[in-house]
C-alpha cells in the first residue's frame, strides 16, 4: 500500500487510496462509514492512518448512523466525510434527505460507490438519482487521481452553499490505479461548536416547510455554480458532440476521436446552459453514461426546450444499454456515428478457456459446521432459509442449498417474521454478527413482539469478514486510540427477552446439531450463536494454529458422508474414490472428522 501520508511527489494509486490522500488534503476532521465494497478499502487505509493525519474514524454500526455522526460534524463546522457502498445509501437515505433541509455548516461529503454489473452485489441501482430526490449537489470522478483533486473541490461547492454534496464513485473509479500527485494539506478545525437554530436543524412542519424553500434557492446557487465548474469542461473539436461523465469519459477519451467532448464532473445540478451552448450547431450529439439514462434525459429536455432540433443518441434511441457497466466494445454501437478506434483483444474466447471458479466458503470457514447442521436437521422437514449479506450468502451452493431468500442486509431476519405468519414451514434466519448489528437487532424485536416464531441462526465468526475483516461492535475497537470492549451477542439477545438462547462451537457439527434441534422444536423465538473465529482473519492475525486431518483408509468405507455434509474443498475424492486431504487448503478444522460415522478422519498436529 501507498504511503498515503507522504508529504509530495507522484504515486501510484488504487482509486480508494487516492480518495483517502484527497481526504487529508482538503483537511476532513471527521469520518465514518459502515464497510462495503467497492468502498471498503477507503476505511482500511483510514483504521491505520486516520490518527496519524489529524482525522477521526469510525466504523458505525451502520450507513444510516454513519451519515448521522458525520452530520453532526458538519453542523458543529468541522469538515466530515461519510462513505459507503451504493446499496448503503439506501439506509442512509431516510436522514440524508431531512439533512439536505437542514444543510450544514463545516463541509461534508457523502460518497456511494456504485457497482454497475453487481460485482459485489445484489443490485446496481444507479445513485445519481439520489441527486435528483434529495436536491443535493452531486460530482463524479472518472480516474483516481481526478478522485483525489475532486474532494477538496467537492468541499468547496459543499461549504459555498452549506449542503452535503453526493461524491458519486464506481468500482472503475474505486479499483483502477492511476499516477497521482500529491499535494499540501489544508489546515482546518478538528473541533466545532454547534450553535442551536431550531428553525434550521429541528425539522418539524412548521419549519420544514420554510426549510424547503431555501434547500430550492440553494439549489440555484448551486447550478450558478455547476455551470462555472472546472469540473464541467469541453475538450477536442467536431460537428458530432459527445457528453459523458464518470469512468464513461474515459473509454471515450481513449478509442473515440474527432469529436467535441464535454465532460462532466459537477453532475448536479446539471450545468444546462453550458449544456445548451455546447449542443448548438452540432450535426449529431451521443450521450455516453452507464446505467441510467440521468444525463440523457436532461440533455433531451434541454433540446425540445431550446428548440436545438439536435439528434440525441445514448439509451433512448437504442444505441447504449441500460444494464451492466461500460467496456471499450460498447462503443462500437456508435461507429456509424462517430469513428471509433477497433479495440483489439489479446486473445479470443477460442484462445483460451478458462474452467469455472465460483465463490464458495473457505476451508475451515466455520459457516460450513453451521450450514451442515442446520440442513442436515432439517432433513425432511419443511424449511424457509431466508439468509443475507455476507459470506454466508454462499450457503446457497450445494450441498447446502441452505439461502432461499435474499433481500437486503437485515432483510432475512425481518422476512422470516412474514413467513411464519402465512406458511406452515419454519423459518430460518441465518445472519452474521456485523450483519446483526447493523440491523438484525430491531427485526429480533419485531418477532418477539408480534409472536413470530423464527429460529435466527447468528453466525459469529468474530469479523465483517467479506468486506475485509472489519472490525464491528461484537469484536470491540483498538484503533485510532480508542479502545472498546467487545458487545456480548448472547447478553444482549438475552436482554431484549428472547427465553431460548444458546452459543454452541460449529466446528462440532454434532452438539450444533443437537442444539438446533432444541432451537426448532421450541415453541417460540429462538437463537442459536454460532461462534467460531474467521480463520482468514486469525492467520492475518499470525493466531491461526494449523493442523491437519488424516485420512485412515482402512476405516474409510467411501460413503461419502465428509463431502456430503462438509463438503471442504480440502477434501477431495481420488480417481479410484479414495477420499484425499489436500494439505495445501486444510487446517486441521476437524468438522470432516466430526460427521465421520467410522472415525476415518483424524485432527493430527
Amino acid at each position: 500500500m501507498a504511503d498515503i501520508l507522504a508529504k509530495d511527489g507522484k504515486h501510484l494509486l488504487l482509486g480508494n487510496e487516492a480518495i483517502t490522500r484527497g481526504l487529508f488534503e482538503a483537511g476532513v476532521r471527521y469520518s465514518s462509514t459502515y464497510p462495503g465494497t467497492p468502498s471498503s478499502e477507503v476505511g482500511n487505509i483510514l483504521e491505520k492512518e486516520a490518527e496519524k493525519g489529524g482525522m477521526y474514524f469510525e466504523f458505525s454500526t451502520n450507513e444510516k448512523t454513519a451519515l448521522e455522526v458525520a452530520a453532526a460534524a458538519a453542523a458543529s463546522g468541522v469538515r466530515s466525510f461519510t462513505f459507503m457502498k451504493h446499496v448503503g445509501l439506501n439506509v442512509a437515505a431516510d436522514p440524508m434527505m431531512t439533512l439536505a433541509y437542514s444543510g450544514v455548516k463545516g463541509g461534508m461529503l457523502i460518497m456511494t460507490a456504485d457497482d454497475p454489473s453487481c460485482h459485489s452485489s445484489q443490485n446496481e441501482q444507479d445513485n445519481r438519482t439520489y441527486a435528483t430526490l434529495s436536491l443535493l449537489p452531486m460530482v463524479e470522478p472518472s480516474t483516481p487521481a481526478e478522485a483525489k483533486d475532486m474532494i477538496s473541490e467537492a468541499y468547496r461547492i459543499s461549504e459555498a452553499v452549506n449542503l452535503p454534496v453526493i461524491f458519486r464513485t464506481t468500482t472503475r473509479v474505486n479499483h483502477a490505479r492511476g499516477p497521482v500527485d500529491f499535494g499540501p494539506f489544508a489546515d482546518t478545525p478538528a473541533k466545532g461548536h454547534f450553535v442551536k437554530d431550531d428553525p434550521k436543524y429541528v425539522n418539524i412542519p412548521a419549519y420544514s416547510k420554510p426549510n424547503r424553500t431555501r434547500l430550492l434557492e440553494k439549489q440555484k446557487k448551486a447550478m450558478e455554480l455547476s455551470e462555472e465548474s472546472p469540473l464541467n469542461f469541453i475538450e477536442g473539436e467536431g460537428d458530432v458532440g459527445i457528453i459523458t461523465s464518470g469512468v464513461s469519459y474515459t473509454y471515450v477519451k481513449e478509442f473515440v476521436s474527432d469529436v467535441s467532448i464535454l465532460k462532466l464532473g459537477f453532475t448536479a445540478p446539471l450545468p444546462e446552459k453550458k449544456i445548451a451552448d455546447f449542443m448548438r450547431n452540432k450535426k449529431a450529439v451521443i450521450v455516453v453514461e452507464e446505467l441510467e439514462p440521468y444525463l440523457e434525459d436532461t440533455v433531451l429536455r434541454i433540446s425540445a426546450q431550446e428548440k436545438l432540433n439536435v439528434p440525441v443518441y445514448g439509451k433512448r434511441s437504442g444505441h447504449f444499454p441500460r444494464e451492466w457497466e461500460y467496456s471499450p466494445d460498447t462503443l462500437t454501437a456508435i461507429s456509424d456515428i462517430v469513428k471509433v478506434q477497433k479495440f483489439e483483444k489479446p486473445l479470443s474466447k477460442a484462445d483460451i478457456t478458462l474452467p469455472g471458479r465460483p465463490p464458495t466458503l473457505c476451508a475451515g470457514c466455520p459457516h460450513r459446521g453451521t450450514f451442515a447442521a442446520v440442513t442436515r436437521e432439517m432433513k425432511g422437514k419443511e424449511a424457509v432459509y431466508c439468509s443475507d449479506i455476507g459470506c454466508y450468502t454462499l450457503g446457497i451452493q450445494a450441498p447446502f442449498h441452505a439461502a432461499d431468500f435474499i433481500i437486503c442486509m437485515g432483510g432475512g431476519a425481518g422476512a422470516a417474521g412474514g413467513f411464519s405468519e402465512v406458511t406452515d414451514q419454519t423459518p430460518i434466519a441465518f445472519i452474521g454478527d456485523s450483519t446483526f448489528f447493523h440491523s438484525g437487532i430491531q427485526p429480533l424485536v419485531s418477532a418477539l413482539f408480534n409472536n413470530h416464531k423464527i429460529k435466527m441462526i447468528i453466525m459469529d465468526n468474530r469479523s465483517t469478514a467479506m468486506t475485509g475483516h472489519q472490525p464491528n461492535p461484537g469484536t470491540g475497537r483498538d484503533f485510532g486510540g480508542i479502545a472498546t470492549e467487545p458487545l456480548d451477542i448472547e447478553s444482549l439477545v438475552k436482554g431484549i427477552g428472547v427465553k431460548f438462547v444458546s452459543t454452541v462451537d460449529p466446528y462440532d457439527v454434532k452438539a450444533t446439531r443437537k442444539v438446533v434441534r432444541e432451537a426448532i422444536d421450541f415453541d417460540g423465538v429462538a437463537v442459536v450463536i454460532a461462534k467460531r473465529a474467521c480463520p482468514l482473519e486469525l492467520k492475518k492475525q499470525k493466531m491461526l494454529k494449523v493442523k491437519r486431518c488424516e485420512v485412515d483408509h482402512d476405516k474409510c468405507i467411501k460413503c461419502y458422508t465428509c463431502l456430503k455434509t462438509i463438503a471442504c474443498p480440502a477434501l477431495i475424492k481420488d480417481k479410484d474414490g479414495s477420499i484425499l486431504v489436500d494439505d495445501v487448503q486444510c487446517i486441521g478444522c476437524g468438522m470432516c472428522a466430526n460427521v465421520c460415522p467410522k472415525g476415518a478422519l483424524e485432527v493430527k498436529e
